[in-house]
C-alpha cells in the first residue's frame, strides 16, 4: 500500500572537506541541535533507458537503510521549487511496485524501467528543535558516492539537506540558509542528487528543449497551445490517479482544449491526422466525465443541502447522499484508473507525440500572421456560439431548450479556447474576447448543471421513498434547482447581449 508525504526541502553544497555545520542555534527559534547519529544508505534509481523520468524532474528509487527503507517516487508540486511530494511503497524484490509505476504510466508508456545509477550515502542527521521541543527541521550532511548502473564512471561529493518539519513554515527555511550562508555554505544548482549522479557520470538524459517564441506564424501559435496542452495532460495523469482535488476537472478540460484546438484550426492542420485524435479525445473526455460528473452533483447537492434549515431536513437526507455518492465513487474511481492503464489512452498519449514531433501544417496557411488567422479562426467559433444562443433562447423553456442551451455551452467553450490560444498574438483583446465567452459559458453552465442536478435528486427521492423515507426535501431540492434553471435562462440575453459584438482583430 502506497502512503504519500510532502517534502519540503533545499539542498546546499558543502565546501571542501573536511566540513562541519555551524552552530545552528543562533537561527531564530532554534533552541537545540540534537544529533541522530550516521546512517548508511543505498539507493538505486529507476528510469527508462532515455531518462525519461529525470528530464521531468522525477525519481524513482529503491533504497535500503534508515528509517524509511522502501521505495520511494518524488513527484515535483508545481510551481513550487524544493517542495515535492514523496511517495512510498514497501520495500520488495527489484520489480518497481505496481502503484508507483501507475503514477509513472503517463510517461514511461510501455518502456521498461531500469537501474540506471546508485547512490551509497553516509548520513549524519543532525535535528533542529524549538523552545518546547517540537521538531522545527532534519539537518543532514551526506556524504554521497554515485556509480552509473554499468559500472563505467563514478563521482562523489558532500552536499547538506535541510528538510521541514511535518506541518512547519516554510519561512524557516529561509532562517536556517541565512546561518549556512554566513559560513560559505551556497545552495546547489541541481535539483536533486540524481540530477547531480546523472550530470556527473554522463548519464544526464537530453534536455528539453526550453518554450521558444512563437514567432508572427500562426502554425507556430497552434502548436504552441498544443504542446502546453499535451505536457498538461501527461501531467495531470498522476494527479487524477492520486485522486488530488480537481485533478479530474483539469484533466477532462485539458482534453477539450486540445479537440476544440483541432477543430478550431481545422484550417491550419489535416483533419485526416487531427480527426481520429479528435475522436480519441471526445473518448477520453467521455470516460473521465464519469467520475467527475458524480464529483460535481456529489458538492452541488451537498451545498444546496447545507444552504437549508434544519427544519427541512426531514429523514435520513445526508445519510442517503451519502450512501448513493459512495455507491456511484466506488465504480467510477475505478473505471477512471482502468481507463488511464488502458491500452487506447497510451495510444492516444503516443498519437498526440507524434502528431507535435511531425506537425501535419498545411504551410501556406500556417505561414499566415498568427494575429490574422487567429483573430478569423475565433470569430468563426463566435459566431458558431451565436447561432446556437438564438437558437435556444427561441425555444420554449422545457427539455427542447435545456438541450439546445447544452450545446452552446460546448460551443462557448469552444470559442472561449480559441480566445485564450490568441492571447500571445492578440493580448488584451483576446483576454477581453476570451473572459466574455467564459461569462456565456458559466451561465450556460449552471444551467446545466441544474438539468442534471435534478435528475439525480429525482432517482435519490425514488431511492428515499422506496426505502419509506419522507422525500419532502428531495422535492424541496428539485424545486429549487428548477428555480435556479428559469433564473439562469432570464440571465442569458443580457450576458450574450455584452458578449454578441466581440472586438477582435489583427492591428
Amino acid at each position: 500500500m502506497a502512503e504519500t508525504k510532502r517534502e519540503i526541502e533545499r539542498k546546499y553544497d558543502a565546501p571542501d572537506e573536511p566540513f562541519r555545520l555551524p552552530d545552528l542555534r543562533k537561527v531564530p527559534g532554534v533552541e537545540a541541535t540534537v544529533p541522530q547519529g550516521v546512517t548508511e544508505l543505498d539507493a538505486v534509481y529507476y528510469d527508462t533507458a532515455d531518462r525519461r523520468l529525470a528530464a521531468a524532474r522525477i525519481t524513482l528509487r529503491r533504497r535500503t537503510g534508515g528509517a524509511d527503507a522502501g521505495w520511494h517516487l518524488k513527484l515535483p508540486v508545481a510551481l513550487s521549487e524544493g517542495v515535492r511530494d514523496e511517495v512510498r511503497a514497501p520495500l520488495t524484490g527489484t520489480a518497481v511496485p505496481r502503484a508507483l509505476a501507475g503514477l509513472v504510466r503517463s510517461r514511461v508508456r510501455g518502456d521498461a524501467l531500469v537501474p540506471v545509477v546508485r547512490l551509497l550515502s553516509t548520513r549524519d542527521v543532525t535535528e533542529l528543535t524549538g523552545a518546547d521541543g517540537t521538531l522545527l527541521a532534519e539537518v543532514s550532511v551526506d556524504a554521497v558516492r554515485a556509480e552509473r548502473a554499468d559500472g563505467e564512471r563514478a563521482t562523489a561529493w558532500t552536499e547538506i539537506e535541510v528538510e521541514l518539519a511535518d506541518g512547519g513554515d516554510p519561512a524557516f527555511l529561509t532562517k536556517v540558509e541565512k546561518r549556512l550562508r554566513k559560513a560559505g555554505v551556497h545552495r546547489s544548482a541541481a535539483s536533486s542528487k540524481l540530477a547531480r549522479a546523472l550530470a556527473e557520470t554522463g548519464a544526464a538524459p537530453v534536455p528539453r528543449p526550453a518554450a521558444e517564441d512563437p514567432g508572427t506564424d500562426a502554425g507556430a501559435h497552434v502548436l504552441a497551445r498544443l504542446r502546453a496542452q499535451r505536457d498538461a495532460l501527461v501531467d495531470l495523469d498522476p494527479d487524477v490517479r492520486r485522486d488530488l482535488p480537481d485533478a479530474l476537472h483539469q484533466m477532462r478540460v485539458t482534453t477539450r482544449r486540445l479537440r476544440s484546438a483541432f477543430k478550431t484550426y481545422r484550417k491550419l492542420l489535416d483533419p485526416r491526422v487531427t480527426g481520429p485524435l479528435g475522436d480519441e479525445l471526445k473518448w477520453l473526455a467521455g470516460e473521465l466525465g464519469i467520475d467527475r460528473d458524480r464529483e460535481v452533483l456529489t458538492e452541488r447537492i451537498t451545498g444546496r443541502i447545507d444552504a437549508l434549515p434544519r427544519h427541512l431536513l426531514l429523514g435520513p437526507v445526508r445519510g442517503r447522499l451519502r450512501t448513493w455518492a459512495v455507491a456511484r465513487r466506488q465504480g467510477s474511481r475505478r473505471h477512471t484508473v482502468a481507463v488511464l492503464d488502458s491500452k487506447r489512452y497510451l495510444a492516444l498519449l503516443d498519437g498526440l507525440d507524434a502528431l507535435l514531433a511531425d506537425p501535419p501544417l498545411r504551410r501556406k496557411r500556417a505561414a499566415r500572421p498568427a494575429a490574422e488567422v487567429l483573430a478569423e479562426a475565433a470569430l468563426r467559433d463566435h459566431a458558431r456560439l451565436a447561432a446556437h444562443v438564438e437558437h435556444a433562447l427561441a425555444l420554449e423553456p422545457g427539455p427542447d431548450r435545456d438541450l439546445a442551451l447544452h450545446e452552446a455551452r460546448k460551443a462557448a467553450k469552444r470559442a472561449r479556447y480559441a480566445g485564450e490560444t490568441a492571447v500571445p498574438a492578440l493580448g488584451k483583446q483576446a483576454r477581453r474576447f476570451a473572459r466574455s465567452m467564459k461569462d456565456v459559458q458559466t451561465v450556460l453552465g449552471d444551467h446545466q448543471d441544474s438539468v442534471v442536478a435534478r435528475e439525480a435528486l429525482r432517482d435519490l427521492a425514488m431511492q428515499a421513498h422506496a426505502a419509506g423515507e419522507n422525500g419532502f426535501t428531495w422535492g424541496l431540492l428539485h424545486g429549487y434547482e428548477q428555480a435556479t434553471a428559469a433564473r439562469r435562462e432570464a440571465e442569458l440575453p443580457g450576458v450574450w447581449a455584452d458578449a454578441a459584438q466581440p472586438r477582435l482583430a489583427a492591428g
